[in-house]
């Protein structure tokens, strides 16, 4: 079975008022995930949506900005997303949709046993799901006009490391 997961779409990231926007390239793939997620739904493949939610005080933003802060509207999806009450949501407070989540669970649970990933930002949460994915036995799959970073070349290098290194699928 395959799933998608849709990693932090949210306004905080897509949103140019948002806290990490990441740039018009993130917001030049909406079109194409709303795309899958119809592709998906239409195969009735699980659709998750990985949400940064993060806690006012989160050790994370001693990195970067603060951002994706529990109950406020940078940490929800955008409005222009094509999600459905029935499709997954899960939060999370780290790079990767499989720390200290039910990420992992909920994929066997449907009997998943490959991934496809699209969203923000390519070298930051897609990479780490990506790698937590790859050593947890799931077939990754990113699609490249699905993915977007603040940081183009940190981008190219996401999708280079997640190929050459994590055997993930670049489509």
């Amino acid at each position: 079975m395959k799933a998608l997961i849709v990693v932090d779409m949210l306004n905080d990231f897509i949103l140019k008022e948002g806290a990490l926007y990441s740039g018009e390239r993130g917001e030049n793939i909406i079109n194409f995930i709303n795309e899958r997620i119809e592709e998906f739904r239409n195969k009735d493949y699980p659709i998750i949506f990985l949400c940064d939610n993060h806690e006012v005080d989160d050790k994370e933003f001693e990195m970067l900005p603060p951002h994706c802060i529990v109950g406020e509207e940078g940490s929800r999806i955008i409005k222009d997303m094509d999600f459905k009450a029935e499709d997954k949501v899960i939060k999370k407070r780290r790079y990767s949709g499989f720390f200290s989540t039910d990420l992992d669970i909920y994929l066997r649970e449907k009997e998943v046993d490959e991934i496809y990933l699209v969203g923000v930002c390519t070298n930051i949460c897609v990479l780490y799901t990506a790698a937590d994915g790859r050593n947890l036995g799931y077939k990754v799959n990113i699609y490249e006009d699905g993915v977007a970073s603040f940081d183009e070349e940190a981008h190219k290098f996401a999708l280079k490391e997640a190929k050459q290194t994590l055997g993930c699928n670049i489509l």
